[in-house]
């Protein structure tokens, strides 16, 4: 393997500076804990923003049990978990991909966002204390983000999993 001619290597952008990052972070949270009320309602938070697996964490409480009867997590709190953890995932990778804008134009962006695809597979019964849901970017084009997500519980069980399509633009 030769290296890479810095001739004919693009050019690398700048990274905005560690306070503007932080201030995307900081709205990323603010976006997907409280702006989103029914993220508020299920109590999701944003667990990690890390680029290569975003993640959303919440608790379990007796508002989410879909089976009165054995106290498991209902299939539309496990579905909407997962799209969740795609839409963060996909946000993300937008904030990496123009990391030279500042968090005000990311932002910008991001009000282009919304679901247009999801699958999910439910693998075990939804039952822990502490739900974790991670996505991971499997494609980001220039119209289209597809993801892949997982859900487990506190002790690794992974509950279901699921894939998703978002619009981008």
């Amino acid at each position: 393997m030769t290296p890479e001619n810095p001739m004919t290597a693009p050019p690398l952008l700048p990274r905005r500076s560690l306070d503007e990052q932080a201030r995307l972070e900081e709205v990323l949270r603010e976006v997907f804990e409280h702006r989103m009320s029914f993220n508020e309602f299920l109590g999701f938070r944003v667990a990690s923003l890390d680029p290569a697996a975003p993640a959303i964490s919440f608790r379990m409480r007796s508002e989410l049990i879909g089976h009165y009867q054995h106290g498991r997590l209902h299939g539309g709190v496990i579905s909407s978990a997962l799209d969740t953890a795609g839409g963060l995932a996909a946000m993300v990778a937008i904030g990496e991909k123009f990391c030279s804008e500042t968090a005000g134009q990311v932002v910008h962006r991001f009000g282009r966002v919304g679901t247009i695809d999801l699958r999910v597979d439910y693998l075990h019964q939804g039952i822990g204390r502490q739900f974790t849901a991670t996505g991971r970017i499997t494609r980001l084009g220039g119209r289209i983000a597809s993801t892949q997500m997982t859900l487990e519980n506190e002790t690794g069980q992974l509950i279901a999993t699921g894939c998703g399509s978002y619009v981008i633009s």
